[in-house]
């Protein structure tokens, strides 16, 4: 396995994540490879906290979009198409 960078997540894919995501995919949304994650976590410097879970090291979403400097989750045109954004305001 090479560790290249993965393509970075789009915006609709960063909205889209689960509570929480593994290290690869947190790395992919800051658009850095996997080795390079790791290197910062050892240097006590990645972008936002991890959580050790075994050997393994995972990301709470709201952590990360909190680094990505996303403090809420916009409404998309399609969403409001679908009638979903317009439950939220009910």
């Amino acid at each position: 396995m090479t560790d290249r960078p993965d393509t970075q997540l789009t915006f609709r894919e960063i909205f889209n994540l689960p509570v929480s995501v593994d290290l690869r995919t947190a790395a992919r949304a800051f658009g850095m490879c996997r080795g390079t994650a790791y290197r910062l976590i050892a240097d006590h410097a990645f972008p936002c906290p991890t959580v050790r879970v075994g050997r393994r090291h995972r990301v709470l979403t709201v952590d990360l979009l909190r680094a990505l400097g996303i403090e809420e989750r916009p409404v998309f045109a399609d969403e409001i198409a679908e009638g979903i954004a317009l439950t939220l305001f009910d």
